[in-house]
């Protein structure tokens, strides 16, 4: 057995002996999706969080941090930790101000829970993250997960108005605030926001909230031609009217058969806010819609099972599959989403996988989940960022087999402003210990 073998092995069994009265857990199997640990602690409270992480820190342990498990397979070229932290029982809400529309919770709860809560006050937290029941608020935030309602909603830098870390060596910071007007010193939460828990612990959320709408409606555009040019005019007339739609999505036609059984290109429109404001907004899509278009439209109800379909669509840590399955979320200018989803039907044909795309035409952000031989998706990743890169944007991977994260990078390419990650990571964890080589360039 080599030292450093050997000094883990002592430290763990130390750890047992100081952190006895926590949950832990020595049966850790591989998982398939790496991202695992020699031993699972389930911290209750902060204390005990901020006494964990010191303690690795001091000890030169690696840690991984998980809530609930659902983006495992997002980022990480290590297969186990020498801890995994789980959050899934650090869990409540701290305050809630329904006055002030605000709310702080511990960021193991779970997404879901967060909104059940604040059901019965008629708010909402203005995100619509994947998998709900099972992401939790810190994944959330630090994975910067959204979906289609992003172009009305926000992303989480939005609308999270502070944080409160435990930074490596233990210590409990705050920033931001708790009152949704704060301009005080710098706006360090974006830092946090994204950095898939490299920079520290995420131990508590302040959200702004927002009322839940009177009335909500989706409405589908149906193309029965693949004419790019007239799905762009059309939607190029959507942004510039004067109606507020929340998400303005397509899709291609193998998820739009997937969700509403249509086969072809669909344009999904939704819509929230009063009903009267809602069917007129509706009219407004009715009016404007070009000829040998079909247009579906669901009420309340139907666009509330609609969306829990779509957010459970997607694979992710928590679901088992005996095909390579991947997700790749890709950023380009907003009508150039309609150049990806194009081109994601040309990589479906020549790599021989099955490719479910959608992307936001108000907000330029693309996913596709492809399936396939290991070999066919790695292709098809690759030809897929190629095209994003040219098009002036870029390409990340937010679920992979861990076997195959470490042939394709998550990430990308290293930008020219790389070197300031790195600085800021060294700065805050010098010992590299949080999450190590789960974000890109390897930090």
């Amino acid at each position: 057995m080599e030292v450093k073998e050997l000094i883990v092995d002592e430290s763990l069994a130390e750890i047992k002996s100081l952190f006895k009265d926590l949950h832990l857990n020595e049966e850790v199997q591989d998982h398939p999706l790496g991202n695992s640990g020699r031993i699972i602690i389930f911290p209750k409270t902060e204390e005990e969080i901020s006494s964990i992480v010191s303690y690795a820190n001091n000890k030169g342990l690696s840690l991984f941090i998980m809530g609930n498990g659902s983006k495992r397979g997002y980022g990480g070229l290590i297969e186990k930790a020498d801890i995994l932290l789980s959050l899934s029982q650090y869990t409540g809400i701290v305050e809630h101000h329904p006055g002030d529309m605000t709310l702080t919770v511990r960021s193991g709860t779970s997404f879901q829970e967060i909104q059940n809560y604040l059901a019965p006050y008629h708010q909402k937290i203005p995100l619509d993250p994947f998998y709900p029941n099972h992401a939790t608020i810190g994944g959330i935030i630090s994975a910067n997960d959204s979906g289609p309602k992003r172009m009305g909603y926000g992303s989480a830098r939005d609308n999270v108005i502070g944080l409160r870390m435990v930074y490596p060596d233990g210590t409990l910071i705050r920033s931001g605030g708790k009152v949704v007007k704060n301009v005080a010193g710098y706006d360090m939460n974006k830092l946090y926001i994204g950095a898939m828990g490299t920079l520290g612990v995420v131990s508590e959320v302040t959200m702004k909230l927002r009322p839940i709408p009177k009335y909500e409606s989706i409405v589908f555009v149906t193309f029965p031609e693949n004419n790019l040019e007239e799905i762009q005019a059309f939607a190029v007339k959507v942004l510039d009217s004067m109606i507020e739609p929340i998400s303005l999505e397509i899709l291609n036609p193998s998820l739009a058969g997937k969700l509403i059984n249509i086969h072809k290109w669909t344009l999904l429109v939704s819509f929230e806010d009063v009903k009267s404001s809602v069917h007129r907004q509706e009219n407004v899509i009715r009016s404007i819609t070009p000829e040998k278009t079909t247009l579906t439209s669901l009420t309340q109800n139907e666009a509330t099972f609609f969306w829990n379909q779509f957010y459970h669509q997607q694979p992710n840590g928590l679901t088992n599959s005996s095909r390579t399955e991947a997700v790749l979320k890709i950023g380009v200018t907003n009508l150039n989403v309609i150049k990806i989803i194009n081109e994601a039907e040309l990589i479906s044909d020549s790599c021989h996988v099955s490719i479910e795309a959608h992307g936001g035409l108000g907000t330029g952000l693309c996913q596709l989940t492809i399936r396939g031989a290991s070999d066919d998706v790695v292709s098809a990743i690759k030809m897929a960022r190629e095209k994003a890169v040219y098009l002036g944007g870029y390409a990340v991977i937010k679920h992979l087999p861990f076997s195959l994260r470490k042939v394709v990078n998550v990430w990308g390419g290293k930008s020219a402003s790389h070197f300031l990650f790195e600085g800021i990571k060294q700065k805050i964890d010098h010992n590299q210990i949080l999450n190590p080589s789960r974000f890109v360039g390897g930090i």
